[in-house]
C-alpha cells in the first residue's frame, strides 16, 4: 500500500509491503504548502500545483496500488481546504483526508515507537516533539495511552511572519512559553519518560549533518537511532547562519536554507523547557505511521 503525508513544507509517501511489514520505498519533497499561508489565510494556485505534481510523481514512480493520503496543519488552517483538496483529487485521482492534530501524534506515536524498538530503544514511554511546517505537537507515549498538544507555531508559518533572524529568535522564545504547562503536566502526571524522541525536517537535518551527510546524501536508515545535544544545535546553528544561502541549502534542501534556523530556534526551546540532554531522533513519522495502521487493519 501507500500512504502519503502532506504537510506544510513537504509531501512525503511511502510504498510499503504489509504482508512483511517492509517499507519498499520512500518519496519525499519540499513543496511549501504553506507558502504564503499567513499572509492570504489560503493554499495558493502555485502551492496547488506542486501538490500536484508531487503526488503525480509518486504515482508514477511506485505504480498503482490502494492508497491513504492525509493532510495537517496548513490544510487545516487553509480557508479554501475544499477547493484544494478537489483540485487535488481532479488532477491525481487522489482523495486527501484532513486530519486532527490528535490523529496526526498518533500516527507519528506509531511510527517512533517502531523505529525506537528497531534502534533498540526502550519504545514504551517516551516524549516526543514533532516540529512541522505549520505546527509543533508535543507528545508523550505511556504505553497504550498517547496524549498530546498541537501549537501553531510552525517553521513556514514563524519564518514568513517575522522575517528575520532575531525576530524569529525571540518570537520563539516568547511564544514556546505556553509549551511549558503541558510538558509539567505530563511529567507530573506520568513521570517524565527517560526517552526524548524527535521526528520531522529539523531534527532529522540535525542528525545527518552529525553523521557527514548533506540533502543529496541522506539516508534515513542511517539518522533513524541517531542522537543529538542541544550542543549540536548551538554547532550547527551557529555554523548555518554564517553560511552563504546557496551553501546553506545545498546542506539542507533547497526551500529549506531559511526555515532549519527557526527550527533549531524552536527545538532549543523544547530542549530547555524539557531538561533533557540528549534526543532520540527518528526519520519515520507520519507517512509510516499510516502505513503502519493500515496494515494492521488489513491483516486483522
Amino acid at each position: 500500500m501507500i500512504a502519503i503525508d502532506l504537510g506544510s513544507n513537504t509531501i512525503r509517501a511511502v510504498k510499503y509491503d504489509c504482508a512483511t511489514n517492509e517499507k519498499l520505498d520512500e518519496f519525499e519533497r519540499i513543496i511549501k504548502t504553506a507558502d504564503r499561508l499567513v499572509e492570504t489565510g489560503g493554499i495558493t494556485d502555485e502551492a496547488i500545483e506542486r501538490i500536484i505534481e508531487g503526488v503525480l510523481d509518486i504515482k508514477k514512480r511506485f505504480g498503482e496500488d490502494k492508497i491513504k493520503a492525509v493532510a495537517t496543519e496548513a490544510l487545516r488552517s487553509a480557508k479554501n481546504k475544499e477547493y484544494v483538496l478537489e483540485k487535488i483529487k481532479q488532477q491525481t485521482g487522489v482523495e486527501f483526508e484532513i486530519i486532527s492534530a490528535y490523529e496526526e501524534a498518533q500516527y507519528t506515536a506509531i511510527a517512533v515507537e517502531s523505529c525506537l524498538g528497531k534502534c533498540g530503544y526502550e519504545n514504551e514511554r517516551f516524549f516526543l516533539v514533532d516540529i512541522g511546517g505549520g505546527s509543533t505537537e508535543l507528545i508523550l507515549k505511556n504505553k497504550d495511552n498517547v496524549i498530546s498538544e498541537s501549537y501553531k507555531l510552525g517553521i513556514v508559518t514563524f519564518t514568513q511572519k517575522y522575517k528575520t533572524p532575531d525576530a524569529i529568535k525571540l518570537a520563539v522564545k516568547k511564544q514556546t512559553k505556553v509549551f511549558k504547562d503541558f510538558i509539567d503536566l505530563v511529567f507530573s502526571t506520568y513521570k517524565k519518560p527517560k526517552i526524548f524522541a524527535a521526528s520531522s525536517g529539523t531534527p532529522t537535518s540535525i542528525a545527518a549533518l552529525k553523521k557527514g551527510m548533506n540533502y543529496h546524501t541522506y539516508d534515513p536508515e542511517k539518522v533513524n537511532g541517531t542522537v543529538v545535544t542541544l550542543d549540536d544545535l548551538d554547532y550547527w546553528g551557529e555554523k548555518l547562519m554564517k553560511m552563504e544561502m546557496k551553501k546553506r541549502e545545498e546542506l539542507v534542501g533547497i526551500g529549506r536554507g531559511d526555515l532549519i534556523i527557526t527550527g533549531i530556534y524552536i527545538f532549543r526551546e523544547i530542549f530547555k523547557l524539557t531538561k533533557y540532554k540528549e534526543c532520540v531522533v527518528c526519520d519515520d513519522g507520519v507517512r509510516e505511521g499510516v502505513a503502519v495502521s493500515e496494515c494492521r487493519m488489513e491483516n486483522g
